[in-house]
């Protein structure tokens, strides 16, 4: 047998190729895939004892389908790691592949159950859908009044937490990994903006990557190298209880999110848990330096709402013994996703913020880690857990825990597509808010923005009937009725949030060409559509490049995708100081106008020509509007003639002010950004993290026309398009309307072709112009064909549709260039 290397803190090593931070189950992961990825210099530092932070007191339990499929391969390849450690490292896990239910009491919650089991179709899980006497059957402690059926899934379980953690670390050392328990990260060493080191109680290592794992100490770990981690330590309790009936070896594990509760076996008895919704957070004001292996108080005040709702579930509770209430920090973050990923600080990764997923995720989670850190890019797409997701005022604690709080509060409620928090709101405003206030604007939050969903008042302009089911959910009338005015008439959008990039410099050109797959070197006033790309070909940016002059550019992106994308043109930048890459996001106000009398309105403010001789599509020039000096660009993410205005933040509410009272006599409404999506998803326009993702290139996405494989420079990705378009397209992104526009599919469900599961939605909606409920998803190129029959599963219906040719709307681009 190899023998595992345990190192104290008196033999450090002086040099490691890799530090991790932490020896719970999240830093043991990362190390052991380091070192099966042929990464065995790898030194694991632990403040005490491994497993004496949160994760000796984790309830265990594994679930792996997530509303993500990133997330939930992250889950599935967790129980494949642990299904197999056992027998590799000869330490047992624990892991008990009872299955899983989750009962529904509520038509609402029982939709969300048919919604989760057309995701696990398409993520390849096998969940079936139950009655309530069938569930009942599984965990036979339970009773079943209220329900009205459960999500059953067979490869679901439980482990012991530490047990995992200490086979991981095992494995780890077998393959030469140190673990050093007892040793206390002091310090990062930085030189140039990057990790060279760290400091410890036990010396420094010389080092090229740092990788935080700290759970709960994360954000300190993260301070010591001038690096912010969002999360907040929340009091988590549950009980262990012996009960009077014997609890059988194989009872699945159970969650009853209508009674905030959940269910597993331990040791011949029950573990019981929930999510109360008057959370605790903990140490606001810093962790004791000596909280190892230890928990907090038993708040029993706090968890008998929980314990009367676990005995309504199993009545056997009640006159159970109870061995103990556990009550233990664990990390949630202000959108209950994992923080992984490359920080700002070069070399220095973050792995922290497990909420509830980390037991689960451990497997998944450390694997993915260990490939950003080998191949610069993880597996899987995993923006939604990427660090960089977090807009500035995240460093703000305040703003974080309010975040939390809302979130750990309503783990277990029925949350339906285009929900919106409320916490930490309002934050970051346009210039024109009080404007959209007084026109009855329904906001949504976006990267901290508050923008205008829709506009209320507008309801009354049309007839409509409100979608059925999840779809008619945080929906209005106002949503077709900016629609229709932005095809028929004009309509006015406040798009102030937009993400804007300036890369400029005597390098910008060649800097630019090397990352964008699209030539951009076309004359000043250019606006070209592009993507940037990883070495895979997978995209990674999607955006609009403007030249504004030979050596200055403007970058265009979404709102929520800007710290991305800064990101990653900043870290592609040369270090020669030939290239500026700065964020102008909050510089400038953006206005955003289309329609068939666009031209109508803005000639009126305007002595620049605004013909499409002069002006063409695809084009910007400085113009004065009104009063305000303006860059206007002639691009649409709608379908529709018009111009994106921006100016300097101070000048938007004149802008506004302006182009409203010129609108009027031309009809124009004010739209919001529910329109945009309906609008986008009849001329099928993408959009990046759901349509389009880096594991997704332009070839299969259908956006082959912004790739440029002649042009004379190479970019990143090339050689991976290259090989892909040479092999084959074996896939592609098609739009699907189904026969029943009443069905309205919201994304992640099922496509099915020939009796077989083919593909999932990627993003779906209704297109108020066309009528028509309308689904885009990735085929097989054999069945991406006009006409190809296929169905989709909409809440457990399988819906008949067709693929059909794109653009859906206006196919010759008529209007776009009118």
């Amino acid at each position: 047998m190899a023998v595992g290397l345990r190192v104290s803190a008196l033999s450090l090593p002086q040099r490691a190729r890799v530090v991790v931070v932490g020896g719970g189950v999240g830093g043991t992961s990362i190390a052991y895939h380091l070192a099966q990825r042929g990464w065995s210099d790898v030194v694991l530092l632990e403040r005490a004892q491994l497993t004496s932070g949160s994760t000796f007191h984790s309830a265990g339990l594994v679930g792996q389908l997530r509303s993500t499929l990133p997330l939930t391969r992250m889950m599935m390849q967790s129980v494949e790691l642990y299904r197999r450690l056992r027998e590799e490292t000869g330490v047992d896990p624990g892991w008990r592949e009872v299955g899983s239910l989750r009962l529904a009491s509520s038509r609402a919650r029982l939709e969300e159950l048919e919604r989760q089991s057309g995701w696990g179709k398409s993520f390849g899980l096998p969940i079936e859908l139950i009655s309530a006497a069938e569930a009942v059957r599984r965990f036979p402690l339970m009773r079943a009044d209220g329900i009205l059926g459960a999500a059953y899934l067979p490869s679901d379980g439980y482990l012991d937490p530490s047990g995992l953690t200490n086979a991981l670390a095992e494995g780890g050392r077998r393959m030469g990994v140190r673990v050093c328990e007892g040793v206390r990260l002091n310090g990062v060493r930085v030189e140039r903006g990057a990790v060279s080191g760290v400091e410890t109680s036990g010396g420094a290592i010389e080092c090229e990557v740092v990788v935080d794992a700290g759970g709960i100490y994360a954000n300190e770990i993260a301070a010591l190298a001038g690096v912010r981690v969002p999360l907040a330590a929340m009091a988590h309790q549950y009980l262990v209880a012996r009960l009077p009936e014997a609890v059988p070896e194989s009872l699945p594990t159970m969650r009853d999110p209508d009674l905030l509760v959940y269910f597993r076996r331990e040791a011949g008895g029950l573990v019981m848990g929930g999510y109360e919704r008057n959370p605790a957070p903990w140490g606001l004001d810093g962790i004791p330096r000596d909280f190892n292996n230890r928990l907090l108080e038993a708040d029993w005040e706090r968890f008998m709402p929980l314990s009367e709702n676990a005995v309504r579930r199993v009545p056997g509770l009640e006159g159970a013994e109870i061995v103990r209430l556990i009550n233990g920090p664990e990390a949630f973050t202000p959108d209950n996703e994992f923080i992984l990923g490359p920080s700002r600080l070069r070399g220095f990764y973050v792995a922290a913020g497990f909420c509830a997923h980390g037991i689960a995720g451990a497997g998944g989670m450390g694997k993915q880690v260990a490939s950003w850190i080998v191949d610069g890019e993880p597996e899987l797409d995993l923006w939604r857990m990427d660090i960089r997701r977090f807009p500035a005022h995240h460093a703000s604690p305040g703003y974080t825990l309010e975040r939390t709080v809302e979130v750990y509060s309503t783990y277990y409620d029925v949350h339906y597509p285009n929900e919106e928090r409320r916490a930490g709101r309002p934050l970051r405003l346009s210039p024109t808010y009080a404007r959209l206030v007084a026109l009855g604007a329904c906001f949504g939050e976006k990267a901290g923005w508050e923008r205008p969903n829709w506009f209320e008042p507008n309801a009354a302009l049309v007839e409509v009937q409100r979608p059925a089911g999840w779809a008619g959910e945080h929906w209005s009338a106002a949503i077709a009725a900016e629609h229709q005015a932005t095809r028929e008439r004009v309509a006015l959008f406040d798009e102030t949030s937009f993400a804007k990039i300036a890369v400029a410099g005597p390098g910008a050109l060649a800097f630019l060409q090397r990352l964008c797959a699209n030539d951009v070197d076309r004359a000043p006033g250019s606006i070209v559509y592009t993507s940037m790309l990883n070495r895979r070909g997978g995209i990674e940016c999607d955006f609009t490049v403007t030249r504004l002059e030979e050596e200055s550019f403007a970058i265009i992106t979404g709102t929520a995708f800007g710290t991305h994308d800064l990101d990653w043109i900043s870290r592609h930048q040369p270090e020669d100081g030939s290239v500026t890459v700065s964020d102008e996001t909050s510089r400038w106000a953006c206005l955003g106008m289309w329609g068939p009398r666009a031209r109508d309105v803005l000639q009126q403010l305007t002595d620049t020509d605004l013909s499409s001789a002069a002006f063409p599509y695809l084009t910007g020039r400085h113009i004065v509007v009104g009063a305000v000096p303006c860059l206007a660009l002639r691009v649409t993410y709608v379908g529709e003639l018009g111009w994106e205005l921006y100016c300097a933040t101070e000048y938007g509410l004149r802008l506004w002010d302006s182009l409203w009272e010129a609108g009027n006599e031309h009809g124009m409404v004010a739209g919001g950004y529910r329109a945009i999506e309906s609008l986008r998803l009849e001329k099928g326009y993408r959009v990046w993290s759901s349509d389009i993702t880096p594991q997704d290139n332009p070839f299969e996405a259908g956006l082959g026309f912004a790739v440029r494989l002649q042009k004379p420079h190479d970019f990143i990705g090339k050689a991976a398009l290259q090989r892909a378009r040479s092999e084959g397209i074996q896939r592609r992104l098609k739009p699907i309307v189904l026969d029943d526009p009443r069905a309205v599919a919201l994304g992640g469900e099922p496509v099915q072709a020939g009796g077989e599961v083919v593909g999932r939605v990627t993003s779906g909606g209704f297109g108020y112009t066309l009528g028509a409920s309308i689904a885009y998803a990735y085929l097989p190129a054999a069945l991406a064909q006009p006409e190809q029959e296929v169905a989709v599963e909409v809440f457990g219906r399988w819906m008949a549709g067709r693929v059909r040719a794109e653009p859906l709307f206006d196919p010759a681009g008529a209007r776009v260039r009118a």
